[in-house]
């Protein structure tokens, strides 16, 4: 039985049909509360900034991050592989000053060799024979990352037997990488912060902007397990999950 199943039924079908865009998340102001992680990613690429002529944002998403990292050096570029987020990434970015370049997804980048003093990357994929390759000698990569356990208490919700597209990506992973690109790691560091969501909508609208968490997602499909969620919403006023982070400085020697 789901509790308040009109409310449940309003909850998901507004939250399913919400426009999602870019990576703007206002939407779950409120009704997702994520902890935050111990290291400050944007305060760490600031202070990288002033020393950088040149920077590279991959997969920039929206251009949110971005955007908020003024100013900028004079050459600034960023990459975006997910086709509609690249007209949103343009509008953002490009009156600023960075040209915007749609790239495929782990594909080659369309940059020269030492061409980048500053690459930075949140949230987005890896390609670390091409990183160490753009880089200059002496420069830095800074990434934070989205690890294989985040918010896999979703998954062990939602399914039989959990399948997250990402279960296998870790720190240890994605630094023997850029190690074997040429890459030396100047930090690293991991944790697994806390994240509430209020509603069952905030759950639906997550699963939704992230399509890769549980693939075959739709309301219809797991109506009922998510009544399980929300009646636990209902009960202690929150669901409990946790993402799950980690953070790389390397640099080209």
């Amino acid at each position: 039985m789901i509790i308040n199943e009109k409310i449940f039924k309003k909850l998901v079908t507004d939250a399913w049909h919400q426009e999602f865009s870019g990576w703007d998340f206002v939407y779950l102001s409120g009704r997702m509360v994520q902890s935050p992680t111990s290291w400050d990613y944007r305060q760490i690429v600031l202070e990288k900034i002033p020393t950088a002529d040149s920077l590279l944002d991959l997969d920039t998403g929206g251009g949110e991050v971005l955007s908020s990292l003024q100013p900028l050096p004079r050459h600034t570029y960023a990459t975006e592989a997910y086709p509609p987020n690249v007209p949103v990434a343009k509008a953002r970015l490009e009156p600023l000053g960075v040209r915007v370049c749609e790239t495929p997804a782990g594909g080659p980048l369309p940059f020269d060799d030492d061409s980048f003093d500053l690459v930075i990357n949140r949230h987005g994929d890896i390609s670390a024979p091409e990183i160490h390759r753009i880089l200059k000698p002496g420069r830095s990569f800074i990434t934070q990352q989205v690890g294989g356990r985040n918010n896999i208490r979703l998954n062990e919700m939602l399914q039989d037997k959990v399948e997250f597209r990402d279960s296998n990506w870790t720190l240890d992973g994605a630094a023997r990488q850029l190690e074997e690109a040429g890459l030396k790691i100047m930090d690293r560091r991991e944790e697994y912060p806390p994240v509430e969501f209020t509603d069952i909508g905030a759950v639906v609208y997550y699963l939704k902007a992230i399509p890769w968490q549980v693939g075959d997602f739709a309301p219809e499909k797991y109506y009922a397990r998510l009544g399980k969620i929300h009646n636990i919403i209902q009960e202690k006023g929150k669901f409990v999950s946790a993402t799950h982070r980690f953070f790389i400085e390397a640099r080209k020697e």
